[in-house]
C-alpha cells in the first residue's frame, strides 16, 4: 500500500481510486456519528487496526489504548458536523460505511482507527 494524505497504508481493500468519489453512506442532516482510537504512532494504530480485523472489540481497544478522553465512552465521539473535526479526519468518517472501521488516518492530533456509527 502506498502513502497517501492519511498516512502510509490507509487505502481500504475495496476503496475507491484516488480522486473519485467515496463510497461511504449518506449523511443524516450534514452528521456523523463515530468512535476512534487515537494513538501517538503509526504502528500502533495499525496493531489496533489488525487486531480489530482479528475480531478484537473495538470499544474495550478503546478504553485500553486511547489517548483522547473519549476513551471513557469507548471512543464514542457521538454526532458532529464537518467543522467539528480536523479534516483528515472528517473526510475518512465520510468515506465509510456504518460500522466500517478505517485503517490509520493521520492528523495532527496523531494516528486515528475510526469506526463510523451513524
Amino acid at each position: 500500500m502506498g502513502k497517501s494524505k492519511y498516512g502510509k497504508g490507509y487505502q481500504q481493500k475495496g476503496a475507491t481510486p484516488k480522486g473519485s468519489k467515496s463510497g461511504g453512506d449518506p449523511l443524516r442532516g450534514g452528521k456523523i456519528k463515530a468512535s476512534h482510537i487515537l494513538v501517538d504512532k503509526f504502528s500502533r494504530a495499525q496493531e489496533l487496526y489488525e487486531d480489530i480485523q482479528a475480531g478484537a472489540n473495538f470499544e474495550n481497544l478503546a478504553r485500553q489504548f486511547s489517548t483522547c478522553s473519549s476513551k471513557k465512552k469507548g471512543g464514542n465521539l457521538g454526532e458532529f458536523s464537518k467543522g467539528d473535526m480536523v479534516p483528515e479526519f472528517w473526510n475518512a468518517c465520510t468515506k465509510l460505511k456504518i460500522n466500517e472501521i478505517s485503517q490509520p488516518v493521520k492528523s495532527k492530533f496523531g494516528y486515528h482507527v475510526i469506526k463510523r456509527t451513524g
